[in-house]
Formats: structure tokens, sequence, C-alpha cells
């Protein structure tokens, strides 16, 4: 664990530092609080101790400052002013916790224990991973009953990994959070010989040798410990828990827009007034325009399309630089107050399609043919791969399966009863469908022209009947590996927390693993810690637009392949040109609309798998190796 102190007394901060590194904390020392601010944007931190009273900027102010930046971590106050006054500032500027000097250094060490726990709320006083327990007051680390003598760099990366225990570490990572800023940074292989010695002491103790595994192309993790069973939920109440939960989240996040909206319209109101009285300058016009720009993304994600419409209008009146004349200056007045009167009304709830069938403990095969012999085959097989098979004789027995009970996937005999027109037209209903529902057909016709229509019709997969049941059973469980893609990594950048908010509400109940960002001067930090499947970029936002950072994407040879989709509400040609010059892979306009977003995240991680796979294909007849199975992320 990682501590910013930020403290002008000398003496007191080396103390201070010296007996949280007797607890393995790495701590880095700022004399004021600029410094610390500096060192606070460039690193990554569990927490900060932070004195109040510093030269160049105070701590109540700097902590203020983290806060108004939209750092998160754990802030403790440290001082000598013991008034009610001072504790009450600090806390309201953002502090977790006050600490008044002087102070028992035992009780400081034990205040540290309960913001980290807290900032972590899921994990207990003893870390626990299976049978590995980490206690970080005693600094004891047992495997069962066998105690491990570990050095203090082996106990810091094995609590770094016990407090992140989903999230993959590479070795500049790990060096990154355990290695202090005044120091020399080790060479990488210097992690790879500690990773080493800590699976010798683990297996030495009864634990399997990859407790700690590495992550082929990106780093070290915990080893997941095996699934407990799954609770015996039905379909339909999963189904309408996931759907109440996400529209709750969303009332939620519409009525803290409300609330938080005022504060936006009262500098559009402030434009206004400028105009009318002739104070209106080029600093309170680009402050109104960037307002405008975030309301257009927000209002329409949450129900107020119109109110969406009406900010997009104002941030094209305020674009440029030529002055605004007064019967623009009274349009721009009628725009502000609809959007005002948009907000009273009633907003427009979105709509939610997801399949109920999306976490069953087995998937579901609706195989239709009236060919007797091959259904039995194809049903004898997928018993033994734990597939569960419905199935139909016709297109009218499958149409009635597929409206009681959404299938995973499709397996069509083109050949079955109505007619292969009717098999086309059923092919064409599920792949138009939100989400679509993939269709493999087979059929023991070979022509070229029926490859065609098939593709046209939107199918996924065509065989051949002549196929062996296991191959075709292997070839819709691949299908079906390229739908599993909604636990991929996604990352969103946009300066408008409202706009992240409604993307963090749409995937995350579906199973996607999310960070978002609104400051793109972290971008790259992020985006090597959290390494994601997909990027998610606002253009518009300040100090860096998004076009430039597809840009630094594309010129780094390890992301040049990262699918990015942006998010705008600019559709001109110019801009849309500009994005894909970039190297961007999608564009999609706001306000978002929850099935465009999600399908087209889909799509390009279902083409990223197929990339690979395709990659897997090549690479053995070039080299004679094969790719690992590890590395399809």
């Amino acid at each position: 664990m990682r501590i910013l102190l930020v403290e002008d007394d000398h003496s007191l901060a080396q103390a201070v530092a010296a007996v949280l590194n007797t607890q393995h904390y790495v701590v880095d020392i700022a004399a004021d609080g600029q410094d610390g601010w500096e060192l606070a944007e460039v690193c990554s931190y569990d927490l900060i101790l932070l004195d109040v009273m510093l030269p160049k900027l105070d701590g109540i102010s700097l902590c203020r400052q983290l806060r108004q930046e939209g750092y998160q971590m754990p802030i403790l106050l440290l001082t000598a002013l013991d008034t009610r006054t001072d504790k009450v500032m600090g806390l309201d500027a953002g502090a977790d916790d006050y600490l008044v000097k002087p102070f028992d250094f035992q009780e400081l060490t034990a205040r540290i224990r309960a913001l980290l726990r807290r900032g972590n709320s899921s994990l207990p006083p003893v870390l626990e991973w299976g049978s590995l327990h980490l206690d970080p007051s005693s600094c004891e680390v047992t495997y069962g009953s066998q105690v491990l003598h570990l050095t203090a760099k082996e106990f810091s990366i094995l609590e770094l990994f016990l407090r992140n225990s989903q999230r993959v570490f590479s070795r500049s990572a790990i060096i990154d959070q355990l290695w202090g800023a005044d120091k020399d940074p080790p060479e990488e292989n210097t992690i790879k010989s500690h990773i080493k010695s800590l699976r010798q002491k683990l297996k030495a103790a009864g634990a399997n040798y990859d407790f700690i595994e590495t992550v082929y192309g990106l780093g070290y993790r915990l080893k997941p410990l095996p699934q407990e069973q799954s609770s015996q939920t039905t379909e339909e109440e999963l189904f309408l828990t996931q759907q109440q939960a996400m529209l709750a989240a969303i009332a939620k996040g519409r009525e803290d827009f409300k609330a938080k909206v005022g504060s936006r319209i009262a500098v559009l109101e402030q434009a206004t007034n400028a105009l009318t009285v002739g104070t209106f300058d080029v600093e309170l016009r680009q402050k109104a325009k960037q307002e405008a720009h975030k309301l257009a993304g927000a209002m329409g994600s949450f129900g107020f399309a119109k109110g969406s419409q009406l900010a997009n209008e104002i941030e094209h009146m305020l674009e440029g630089s030529t002055p605004i004349d007064q019967a623009q200056s009274q349009h721009l007045c009628e725009l502000v107050m609809g959007m005002q009167r948009e907000l009273e009304q009633t907003p427009v709830e979105p709509t939610y399609v997801e399949s109920v069938s999306s976490k069953q403990c087995q998937n579901v095969l609706l195989l239709i043919s009236d060919d007797s012999k091959v259904v039995e085959q194809l049903v004898k097989e997928a018993a033994t791969q734990e597939m569960q098979v419905k199935t139909a004789t016709n297109t009218a027995d499958a149409r009635s399966a597929i409206a009681s009970s959404t299938p995973d996937i499709v397996l069509l005999d083109l050949c079955c009863p109505y007619g292969v027109k009717d098999s086309f037209k059923l092919l064409a209903e599920l792949s138009n469908q939100t989400p679509p529902i993939p269709v493999l057909v087979f059929t023991d016709q070979n022509n070229f022209t029926e490859r065609v229509e098939v593709v046209r019709a939107g199918g996924r997969g065509f065989l051949h009947k002549s196929m062996p049941a296991s191959l075709v059973l292997q070839l819709v469980t691949q299908e079906l590996q390229h739908l599993s893609i909604t636990e991929a990594r996604v990352m969103a950048v946009d300066d408008d927390q409202e706009v992240l908010t409604v993307i963090q509400k749409l995937l995350e109940p579906k199973g996607f693993k999310l960070t978002t960002l609104c400051d793109p001067r972290r971008f790259w930090d992020v985006l090597t810690e959290f390494s994601p499947d997909l990027l998610l970029l606002d253009v518009e936002m300040p100090y860096i637009n998004g076009i430039e950072l597809c840009q630094v994407v594309r010129n780094d040879p390890h992301w040049s392949g990262l699918p990015v989709l942006f998010l705008t509400v600019h559709t001109q040609a110019q801009t849309v040109e500009q994005i894909f010059a970039a190297g961007a892979d999608d564009c999609i306009s706001k306000p978002i609309v929850d099935s465009k977003l999600i399908n087209r995240i889909f799509n390009r991680l279902k083409q990223k798998v197929r990339s690979y796979k395709t990659a897997c294909l090549i690479y053995p007849m070039i080299c004679g190796r094969t790719l690992p199975n590890s590395h399809a992320r």
C-alpha cells in the first residue's frame, strides 16, 4: 500500500514514515502543499496523510482541490489546531478523518488501517483468500496453520494482491505501487524474483505453485477461487431483478442530475444576462459553451430528449468568435428558458431490452429441423457438453418456442418444412432483434448463392449436414464464446460525469467490467493499469480531446489494435471524418441509446475475438507454435 505524507516538519515526517515502513507501507514525503499536489497528480496513492498548516498551499485547500478534481483516496488530516471550526472546515473540504497533534503512533496506524478498509468496504480487518490469511496489524501471514516468513517486499506484494483481488498487476504497476518516488525503481526482473520466492514459500506451506498466477502478456494476479454454487433463482426472477435494479439506478441518477443541473443552467443564464448588458466576454462564452456541451450529452440520456436538442442548439450558437446580435441574444434566452421548462416535465423513460437467458448456468440451443436422425445425434452430443437443447420441427413451432423462452443460439435446418424461403425469413427476424439471436444454418446443399443469402439474412455460420455432430456442437460453442464477451473490460473517458454515470448503469448490470475517467490528463496511467478490451471516448474535452487520445493509442504498438468507439454530440461530416481518420472503429451520437451502445460494443468486441481466433489459426502455420488461450482477451 502506498501513502503520501504531506508534512513540513521534517523530523516528524521522517518519524511517521519510519513507523509506517515497519507496517510495510510505502511512504512518499512532500514538504509543502504544492509538492503534495504534484505528487498526487503523477502517482497513485491508497491514502494521503495531510498536515493543515503547510507552506505554498495549506492542507485544507489541497484537500478541497483533490476532491474537486475527483480523487477518491482516503485523506487523514494531521494538525495542531484542535478547534471545532478547524475540524468542521477540514471535514467539509473532503477529509475522511482528523487526528490532532501530538498523536499516538499506534492510534495513527490504527486509523490508517480503518480508512483503508473503509475505502474497500468488502475487505475485513484480516485479508483472506481461500486458506491464506494476512493480518495487516500484526504483519503475520499464514496458509492453513503454517506461518509464512516473508520479506518486507514479499509481504507488500501479497497485500497488494489481496486488497485488489480482481486486478492483474504488471511488473511496472507493482513497482509504481510499492517503491517510493524518492528511490530508484528496481529492474522488472526483481519483481519476477519476488513472485518466484512468494510462490515457493506458499507451495512449501501447502498451496499450489500457481497460487499467484501469470496472465500472459499482462502480469500477475491471485488465482481465482472455485466458484460457489449459484442460487436457484429462476430466469424470470433474475431478469426482473436486474431490470428493476437498473431502472432504480437510472432514476436515482436522474434525480442527482436534476439536483446538480441548476449550476449549469445558471452559467447559461449568466451568459444571456451578460449579452443584455454588454458584458459578454470570451471567457464567459467558452464556459457557457462547455456547459451547453455537457447538457447536450446528459439531458437526453436521462429522458429529456428535447432539452438535449435545445442544449445542442445553444452550443452551436456559442461556437466560434462571431459577435452575437440582438436577435440571436433573444433566441438564446428563449432556448435557456425552454431547457428549464423541459426539466420540469416528466422524462421519457428509456426502454431496456435484454434476453432473459443471458445468465443461465446452461446455454440453451434451439434446434429447428425435421431430420430425426440429425436431431437425435445433435441432442445426444449436446448432453455430453452440458448444453440444453430445445427442438422444433418447423418455423411456426420455432417462433412459439422463442416467444415463450429466448434461446442463446439457434441451429436452423434450411430444408425444414414450410420451405427455404420461410427459413430465411425466420433467420432475418432473429438477426434483426435487439439484441440479436445468433443463428447457424445447416443444410445438405453447398452452393455459393445460398451462402450469400445466409450472410445477407444475418447468419453466423454455414454448416453442412455431413459434419460430425461433435464438430457442429464445437462450432456452436465457439459462437457462444463470442457472446460471452460482455465480461470484457471497458474504459470510458468523458468530462461529463452524468454521461459516465449513464454508461456505468447500462454496462455494469450486463456484466461488463468498467472504469471511467473525467480527466484526460490521467488517461495513460489508467489505460495501462486497467488494460481495457474496448475504449469509449468523448470528442470534446478540456486539456486533451478524444481525437488526440485515439491517435496516442494508435501510435503505440501494444494498444494499436484496441477497439475505439466515440460518443459525441458533434455529427457534422468534418468531425466524423476526423474521428475515423484518427483510427476510430465506430462513432455513436449522443444522447446515448442503450440498445445502440450495447450492440455496437458487442459487435466490436466480437470482431476482436474473431481476429484473435484467426491469428490462432495462422500463427501455427507460420511458426509451428500456438498462442496461449489466456491471451484471447
